[in-house]
């Protein structure tokens, strides 16, 4: 299948790139030259683009922040440029953290490029159709980006619109009802206002849809402690998708829009600048994958997700990727092309079953929250949990939280899963760690609070 291809035209690639990483560079250069581009349609679709290939620069969130937080990796000691990992990896960061200063000007950046289409759409003159379309995707890659600023940091400065570095400086931390708004708010907006097609066809085949709108409010409600809003909006997500019947399609290199991918950041290795590097890569078979003990020992024979995680040479080159990553090098541009799938069809049914326990605990073996986890469970090859070894919500809970372990290592989802279902100081404590509830967050980086210089616009979170 053709997939979306993020390049931008030269005059908005120059735009949006001359502003830098930085919630503080906030204004073109040029306010002239910005005016004569955000005009067209052709305009809007390429700036649109740069919203999502700004996507494309943000994995060291789901490693970094997700993967090596949680009990799935770990790093036993440092060494040349992993300081900032290990630090995190072991609950030692501080707010001069290299890699929590990059994500924070990184996703400022992203909403940077979202505002500067969501200021001048409605002015522009084309197709109110396709104008709806490019304002929805660019409120969906915002709230997104906010999301993950708030599962990271908990409340951050937030603006609807490009602000100039003065009007930044003046922009304190977000409240929950504020954050809660951006977010969700805009998410109900979309759906509510039908901005967005169900599916797309041909060169916009991976743009987001007004599933994955649904799937991302759903997480965003369970975040914010919104069961039944998360249920009554899952539901009309069953059966709209399906689970591929192996877990290794879902992967398929070949098959990247399968029928379960709801939202992917999507790669071409075959375009400079468009691949990516080997994710998770080893030299040899033999090297330490750091994986905790707790992944190591996480399946069962005959589950077939484990398998995913199993390392294959790459030909021709010296590295190994595991089956859930696995792509070939790309001859002429080095790079890789496996998408990072964001939202999926077994999100979907985990989450809806992990709303419906939220709500109330139900003992039936046919109730639909156990009908959905166990979609899940016996896909892998599994037989069905009977709802005996899932006396009470509590019991449910856990088996979810486990589910989500075996099915999504290395997809950015472990650690916020953990915060979220409340198992995050009981991983913690398995792989030796003991940690205080102000470690949900990580700390507020010290370029911001410098920046500010105002503890009562922007304060350190508590424990820091």
């Amino acid at each position: 299948m053709k997939k979306l291809k993020i390049i931008l035209v030269t005059a908005i690639a120059l735009t949006l790139s001359s502003c830098g990483d930085s919630f503080f560079d906030l204004s073109p250069n040029n306010q002239v030259t910005v005016n004569q581009i955000y005009q067209t349609e052709n305009d809007f679709k390429m700036a649109v683009n740069g919203c999502y290939s700004k996507l494309q620069t943000q994995m060291d969130y789901y490693i970094e922040l997700c993967e090596y937080r949680s009990d799935d990796l770990y790093l036993n000691a440092p060494t040349s440029g992993t300081q900032d990992r290990y630090d995190i990896d072991q609950f030692k960061e501080n707010a001069a953290n290299g890699i929590l200063n990059d994500l924070w000007a990184n996703f400022n950046n992203g909403v940077y490029r979202c505002n500067m289409v969501l200021d001048r759409i409605d002015d522009a003159n084309f197709d109110e159709v396709k104008k709806k379309q490019y304002k929805a995707e660019a409120m969906f890659i915002r709230a997104y980006t906010y999301f993950n600023m708030y599962r990271a940091w908990g409340c951050v400065p937030i603006s609807k619109k490009v602000v100039s570095v003065a009007e930044a400086l003046n922009i304190g931390r977000a409240t929950e009802e504020q954050m809660y708004d951006i977010i969700c708010g805009d998410l109900q907006t979309i759906v509510d206002e039908n901005m967005l097609p169900t599916k797309y066809t041909g060169k916009d085949m991976g743009r987001a849809t007004m599933g994955a709108v649904k799937a991302l409010l759903a997480k965003a409600y369970l975040t914010f402690k919104k069961p039944k809003e998360a249920a009554d909006i899952l539901a009309t997500l069953i059966e709209t998708y399906s689970l591929m019947p192996d877990i290794a399609d879902v992967f398929n290199v070949n098959n990247k829009l399968n029928n379960e991918i709801i939202f992917a950041i999507h790669y071409n290795k075959e375009v400079v600048g468009e691949g990516h590097g080997a994710w998770y890569s080893i030299t040899n078979l033999s090297d330490e994958t750091n994986r905790t003990a707790s992944l190591n020992n996480l399946y069962s024979a005959d589950d077939k997700r484990s398998a995913m995680l199993e390392y294959v040479e790459v030909p021709g080159v010296k590295v190994c990727l595991m089956r859930k990553f696995y792509d070939t090098r790309d001859a002429t541009t080095l790079q890789y092309g496996a998408d990072n799938i964001i939202l999926r069809y077994a999100d979907v049914l985990l989450m809806y079953a992990e709303a419906l326990n939220e709500i109330q605990y139900n003992g039936s073996q046919t109730s639909p929250a156990m009908v959905s986890l166990n979609a899940v469970h016996t896909r892998a090859g599994l037989p069905a949990i009977d709802i005996s070894e899932l006396p009470n919500q509590a019991a449910f809970r856990k088996a979810i939280l486990l589910e989500r372990q075996k099915e999504f290592p290395y997809e950015g989802q472990r650690w916020f899963d953990s915060v979220r279902l409340g198992g995050a100081q009981e991983a913690a404590s398995n792989e030796g760690h003991t940690i205080q509830q102000y470690q949900m967050l990580f700390p507020i980086p010290t370029t911001e609070l410098e920046r500010i210089n105002d503890v009562s616009l922007m304060w350190q979170n508590p424990g820091y």
